[in-house]
This record gives structure tokens, C-alpha cells and sequence, in this order.
């Protein structure tokens, strides 16, 4: 990184899909910024590439190619990693080694926790959870948070609820849902645990799927029909966020449409969501169709079974199967065969529930806020960041994860962001500019304000 000319830095960013072309976009406004885009999808990186001159694309197979990884790590400034959250700690690993800083938009794991030392050692930012959620949450948040706080206020309850949903005029579908990226990891979490505080006690949901049975219903904003439920430990936000013994009330949650639940538990129950392979997908096994597939999941030998006593059986079974057979579950179509239910139904919702081209998305994000003033009185404050996408432009989803992520790689590029270390952006010297820039893309939050004494 030394002796590089001061006038053009160096960013890599590692993956080239739906959120990429925002961040790339924001970033290649900067003139003396030159940005390579790695995809092993070579078309992806290509298309990014032919959109915005002067950037250049590399096929990269990160599983295949790990000396080409790390020789690229080495050449940047900055390596913005938007690939799957199970590889970022190996690219964390090349870059702490090369000296060159990282930028992820998801979870900070364990694997990247344990590279803080070595990291600070070697000169190297690793800032993680500056996306939509984990990100944008954690900037509203404690700009409301520290503002109450430094006016002696204590915050009592902490509410949120963040979630990327097809637009209302999109959404007619058993599962009022689209996917505008890998639907593995949606479908995967309706079978998550879940932990949150409540009136002071900890409340505990078991993972297998009983996280569907009590969707909340969200009123925040009267004109949508909203449902939602705990995401994994919620618990843990209150030392993050800095809230103290005060809090009674802590949840973070993901938002869907009324009806998400409701048709994701028949799918549950069946076993269409089991992440464990299935001899009957074993790709190079005979075809199968998804009505032979359902049988066989029934638990029934016979695949010849009359479409109404199939659907009769299902009933007893199940329940409501009309989100099944609506997503054409129940027809004679031959499945691609992926090994595991999961990824099978993934690989197809994906294409079957994909968003079209002149179709636009919507983030929702939602935060309440409990606060009690040294005088005695109650607020509870709101604050909604609502977004759409752009129909033949850029998702509300992409705009919202890519550029906070391109905000933070600028931000220690320019030597702003001078800590070094595994970081999260929870401090003002962070949070603020990261806020300010988002506003001034229109990307805003609106806040509401109620007495409750």
C-alpha cells in the first residue's frame, strides 16, 4: 500500500450481483477512486464494468482461485466484500496479511472478531454491518439513542423491525414475496431460534419453524398490511447499543406481509425447507416432478395418487394448501434436483418469484424508541425509513445495502475513519457522516413523536 500515488486509490470489490452496480455507481463518482469488480459470474462483472467507464472486471472463482484472491487484496486500498457471509473471513484473513482495509455489509461472525489484534498490528480497518440491516438500523438508532442519552433521558424499550419486500401492486403471491437475491437465506430463517426481552423477561422461540406460528401484526404504517417476527438474539443489543440496566423491552424483527407465515408453514411441516439432502434430489438420480416430490415427502409410495386425493391428503396434513399448489408446488413440472429441499425449492422460487424488469421493490425499516426524561414523562418516538426501487434502475434493496457499504470504503480511504481493528459503526465520528451522505441521496427517515404521560 506504500508509495502508491496519493491521487488514485485502489478498491476491489468482490462480487458483481444485484447490490454491486449502486456501490459501484457512488464510488465511480469519485475521481480519483479506480475500482476493479471480481464476479464469478464473468458477464456480471462485465456488464458493471461496459456501465461505468474506467472499471475494470475480473473473473474470480474465490473457492477455486485463492492465490488470485489474495494477490488481488494485496493490490487495493480497500476491499468491499458483498459476497456470501460465509467467505468473509477468509478474504478478511488476505487482507489483514496484505495490509489492505475491508468493508462488509454483513454480520460481524466470530472468524472476523478473532482478527482484531492482528489487524490493529498491521495498520488494517474491517468494518462490518454497514448495509440496510445489519447498517442503516444501527445509524438511526444511535443517532436517536445518543441524542436522548446525552439529554440525561434513559431509553426503556427498543423495538425494531427492518425487511425488503416486493412493492404492494408486486406482491400477489401465496408468500406476498420476491426475491431480489438468493432465497435460500430467507427461507432458512423462518426456521431460526429466537431470543428478545419483553416487560423484562427473556422470551425464548425454539428453531424448526415454531417462529411462524405467532407473526406480530404491524400498524406502524395504517396503509400496509404488515406482519412481523424476532430475528435470532435480540438480546444482545442492549450492550451494543449501549442502553444499559434501564431497558425492560428489546426486539429487533423482520418485516413481511400479512400472509408470509401463513403459507410458509404447510412448506415447513412438509419438509420442503430441510437443509439435509434427499435421496430423491441427488442430481444425477432419475426425474421427479414436484407433484412426486410432494408425495414422496407425505410419506406415500404410490406417485400415481389422483390430484384431489393428493390434495385431500395434504388437507388432513396440513392444513391450507392452497399457498402450495398457487405456487405450482402440486404440478407435473420436473424439479432440478439440488441435493436438499432447501435448495431445491431456493433454486426454484428463485426464478418462479423473481422480480421483472419494469416491477420495484421496498425496504421498510422501523424503529421505536422508550424513552423516559429526568422529569418523569414518557416518549415513544418512531422513526420509519421507507424506500423504493427504481423499475429498470436500481432496487430499493441494492441502494440501501450499496451505499452505506460505498460511504464507509470512502470514509477510510480518505482517512476519515482513522481506528484500525475490527469496527462496527456504532460511534458518532462514524454514524454521522455515514447519515448525512445517505440524506443527501434522498435515502431518509421520517420520526414521530407521542407523550405517553
Amino acid at each position: 500500500m506504500e508509495g502508491l500515488s496519493e491521487s488514485h486509490k485502489k478498491v476491489l470489490v468482490l462480487g458483481a450481483g444485484m447490490v454491486s452496480a449502486p456501490l459501484v455507481e457512488w464510488l465511480h463518482r469519485e475521481k480519483d477512486v479506480s475500482i476493479t469488480v471480481c464476479s464469478q459470474v464473468k458477464e456480471e462483472a462485465d456488464r458493471l464494468a461496459q456501465q461505468y467507464a474506467g472499471v475494470d472486471s475480473v473473473y474470480l472463482d474465490v473457492h477455486e482461485s485463492t492465490g488470485h484472491l489474495q494477490e488481488l487484496c494485496g493490490k487495493a486500498d480497500v476491499v468491499v466484500s458483498l459476497l456470501p457471509y460465509s467467505l468473509h473471513g477468509m478474504i478478511a484473513r488476505y487482507c489483514v496479511a496484505e495490509r489492505t482495509h475491508m468493508v462488509t455489509a454483513s454480520y460481524l461472525n466470530d472468524e472476523i472478531s478473532a482478527l482484531h489484534e492482528e489487524a490493529r498490528a498491521n495498520g488494517v480497518t474491517i468494518m462490518n454491518e454497514v448495509g440496510l440491516d445489519p447498517g442503516i438500523d444501527h445509524l438511526l438508532a444511535l443517532e436517536c439513542i445518543h441524542e436522548v442519552q446525552e439529554k440525561g433521558a434513559v431509553v426503556e424499550s427498543f423495538v425494531s423491525y427492518c425487511g425488503g419486500l416486493p412493492a404492494p401492486e408486486h406482491s400477489n403471491n401465496a408468500l406476498r414475496y420476491k426475491f431480489s437475491w438468493s432465497p435460500r437465506g430467507v427461507l432458512l430463517n423462518t426456521l431460526s431460534a429466537a431470543k428478545y426481552l419483553s416487560q423484562g423477561q427473556i422470551v425464548e422461540i425454539s428453531g424448526g419453524g415454531e417462529l411462524m406460528s405467532n407473526p406480530r401484526s404491524l400498524d406502524f404504517l395504517p396503509g400496509f398490511a404488515l406482519e412481523g417476527f424476532p430475528n435470532r438474539d435480540s438480546t444482545k443489543y442492549g450492550s451494543l447499543y449501549g442502553l444499559g440496566r434501564d431497558v425492560h423491552t428489546l426486539l429487533r424483527g423482520t418485516i413481511r406481509y400479512k400472509g408470509f407465515s401463513e403459507s410458509i408453514k404447510p412448506m415447513q411441516l412438509l419438509g420442503l425447507i430441510d437443509p439435509e439432502p434427499n435421496a430423491l434430489l441427488h442430481p444425477s438420480g432419475p426425474d421427479v416432478t414436484w407433484r412426486q416430490l410432494v408425495t414422496h415427502l407425505l410419506g406415500m409410495s404410490d406417485t400415481s395418487i389422483f390430484y384431489e386425493n393428493l390434495k385431500q391428503k395434504l388437507v388432513e396434513r396440513l392444513g391450507d394448501v392452497d399457498g402450495i399448489e398457487s405456487l405450482g408446488l402440486l404440478d407435473e413440472t420436473p424439479v432440478v434436483k439440488l441435493h436438499s429441499p432447501l435448495d431445491t425449492l431456493s433454486h426454484y422460487l428463485s426464478k418462479r418469484l423473481a422480480f421483472e424488469r419494469d416491477e420495484r421493490d421496498l425496504v421498510v425499516l422501523r424503529h421505536e424508541v422508550g424513552i423516559r426524561w429526568p422529569d418523569g414523562r414518557r416518549e415513544e418516538r418512531g422513526i420509519n425509513f421507507v424506500v423504493y426501487g427504481q423499475p429498470q434502475g436500481h432496487s430499493a434493496m441494492a441502494m440501501t445495502v450499496g451505499k452505506p457499504a460505498a460511504i464507509a470504503a470512502k470514509m477510510i480511504l480518505d482517512g476519515e475513519i482513522q481506528e484500525r481493528g475490527v469496527l462496527l459503526p456504532f460511534t458518532p465520528d462514524i454514524y454521522r457522516p455515514m447519515l448525512q451522505r445517505l440524506r443527501s441521496e434522498g435515502l431518509t427517515a421520517t420520526e414521530t413523536s407521542r407523550w405517553l404521560n
